[in-house]
């Protein structure tokens, strides 16, 4: 491009910054979210998503039927080494009357149990942070992830998800969010859906009405 063209352009930008055309339909400029709120409750939403997805949603009235759900699941498996790095999440366990002793070794547990920063019900996602006792590794490397998670953690999209987090960690929000959307799955081979590639074979998320 000759120098000639290349400050006809210039000057060409210069002019429309200056006198900018106006804006057609100015309530499109992000000032809304693009996504409507579904009409039915985020829990319901949260559940249907998340069971598409091969995820296992239990929801539990309250912290005593958590633990009889989750229990019954281990009977039910047979795990005898769970994994959970959170100590607030273990207290709770233990006062609704869970008794397990808990795995030191992640590489060979039969399931991991951490909780969660939110859940998106548009998505059916698990929002996850480096900011947990879980860190970045428990979610991901554990064959089976079990979040126990509760209805005041229910958001309709991601937007409100990191509103949140911003209010919650403001200047130290944390290092790294992720979002779970069901089990591992990858299609990279052959073009074919295999679960439990790269992260659990099997998602599980219990949800508690409080």
């Amino acid at each position: 491009m000759s120098n000639t063209a290349r400050e006809n352009i210039l000057r060409k930008i210069k002019q429309a910054l200056a006198q900018p055309v106006p804006v057609p339909f100015p309530a499109s400029e992000g000032t809304q979210s693009v996504f409507q709120p579904s009409r039915q409750e985020n829990a319901v939403g949260f559940a249907e998503n998340f069971s598409k997805l091969q995820g296992r949603f239990s929801f539990c009235a309250d912290e005593k039927e958590l633990v009889a759900q989750l229990q019954a699941l281990i009977t039910a498996r047979g795990w005898t080494k769970l994994y959970c790095r959170e100590t607030d999440l273990q207290t709770k366990l233990g006062a609704a009357g869970f008794s397990t002793v808990y795995a030191d070794d992640l590489a060979h547990c039969d399931a991991a149990i951490t909780g969660c920063e939110s859940l998106i019900a548009r998505t059916g996602s698990i929002v996850l942070s480096s900011a947990q006792q879980s860190g970045r590794t428990v979610s991901v490397y554990a064959p089976v992830h079990i979040c126990i998670a509760h209805s005041r953690q229910l958001v309709y999209d991601i937007s409100e998800s990191l509103q949140q987090l911003r209010e919650q960690y403001g200047q130290r929000f944390p290092s790294v969010v992720s979002l779970a959307t069901g089990p591992s799955r990858t299609a990279d081979i052959e073009k074919t859906l295999v679960v439990g590639v790269h992260g659990p074979k099997e998602v599980f998320c219990f949800l508690v009405d409080t």
